[in-house]
């Protein structure tokens, strides 16, 4: 099953975790099995790991916090330095994209085009293993299997690296088309997780600016106050990129069923995240002693909230976080790595849900969202 996830933190990964994300899982975790920080040694993202799972495309961050005085989270001391940093990861994908290991995604065409060049290859690959199996020949195993680039859409998290809502225009040319104004604590654009507040600052003239240019606005991170303010303002396209439920786990950082309304009202899209402290009531982050009892069962759980609430399985996807400032420390049992999306088909299908709303939730409400904002259809 192919699919696209609606959140991964590539570049800062690579850049702010210093993991080179072109070798292999196995050999990432052995280069940190010396380090004490929570998270090393147990990623579960890199580039050939996004191959094998088929993850054929994702929406990658940009990503590089304001510490404003009313935070209680660390961060850069001004905006030009957020500046800075996001630009730097920008760049990373540029090179990737230059070495042939990435492909940035601006426009519907190439999105459409990416995605059938995904489906001739997924097509060819079942047919060398099928033939492989037949002849009991070695060649075509899995890991010799090819595929293409791994396309990105480039999301901002947190808009703190765009100085002012006139910078806007040089990060929609440089290829920026999916913001969220928030990330933890106080952004200089609105209050998000762990905060209470609404909007700040300029993000009326951002948000205005986003519209026009067609940028598409992320809900998620937002406190509650800004999350309404926001779509007060905006009328443009709305997802949230890796958002739970919280009628399922209580908390601000998961959407109360009222916002999940508004967003499949506005003909959205909700990535469910793969984050235990939004999967299992009662996880504390950053405790060593947190017991796991939830598995990927849990995440089904919360598409399915989802769906029942739309009444369709038109408005939920997956955007996973993986390697979101957490590890396998922090994910259910039962994943181990990205390419372990796999598993979650088998688990809807378990559930009752239709091949086509599978393939709707796996890739095709991402893909549904992209065409709807860039193609008017």
């Amino acid at each position: 099953m192919l699919i696209v996830d609606g959140h991964l933190d590539l570049a800062w990964n690579a850049l702010d975790w210093n993991r080179d994300l072109a070798r292999s899982i196995a050999e990432i975790r052995l280069s940190e099995r010396m380090m004490p920080e929570k998270a090393r040694a147990a990623n579960t993202v890199s580039f050939p790991e996004l191959k094998k799972g088929q993850v054929m495309m994702s929406f990658a961050t940009l990503l590089a916090r304001v510490a404003h005085e009313t935070n209680q989270y660390r961060g850069n001391h001004s905006q030009e330095i957020c500046h800075a940093k996001a630009m730097g990861q920008l760049a990373y994908y540029e090179l990737y994209e230059r070495l042939g290991t990435l492909r940035i995604l601006k426009d519907w065409p190439s999105v459409e085009a990416h995605v059938a060049e995904w489906q001739r290859a997924a097509n060819e690959n079942r047919d060398t293993t099928r033939a492989a199996a037949e002849s009991l020949s070695p060649s075509g195993a899995e890991g010799d299997l090819e595929t293409p680039p791994h396309g990105v859409v480039i999301a901002m998290e947190g808009a703190d690296p765009i100085t002012s809502p006139d910078e806007l225009a040089l990060w929609h040319e440089r290829g920026l088309r999916l913001l969220g104004l928030a990330h933890y604590g106080a952004s200089s654009y609105a209050h998000g997780t762990g905060a209470v507040g609404g909007l700040r600052g300029q993000a009326r003239a951002l948000l205005r600016a986003m519209e026009e240019l067609g940028i598409i606005l992320d809900l998620t991170h937002l406190a509650d106050e800004a999350f309404w303010e926001c779509l007060d303002v905006y009328q443009g396209p709305v997802h949230a990129s890796h958002c739970n439920c919280r009628a399922l786990v209580p908390g601000q950082r998961q959407l109360a069923d009222e916002q999940i309304k508004a967003i499949i009202e506005r003909d959205g899209v909700i990535g469910v995240a793969l984050d235990m402290w939004m999967l299992q009531p009662g996880w504390v982050q950053g405790i060593a002693f947190n017991e796991k009892i939830k598995t990927l069962e849990a995440v089904v759980d919360h598409i399915d909230h989802i769906c029942q609430l739309a009444g369709n399985a038109e408005h939920v996807a997956i955007g996973s976080d993986l390697d979101g400032g957490f590890g396998i420390e922090q994910t259910p049992l039962g994943l181990d790595t990205i390419a372990d999306l796999q598993k979650i088909p088998g688990l809807l299908a378990a559930r009752g849900y239709a091949a086509d709303d599978v393939a709707r939730i796996m890739h095709g409400n991402w893909l549904r969202m992209l065409r709807r904002a860039w193609s008017g259809r």
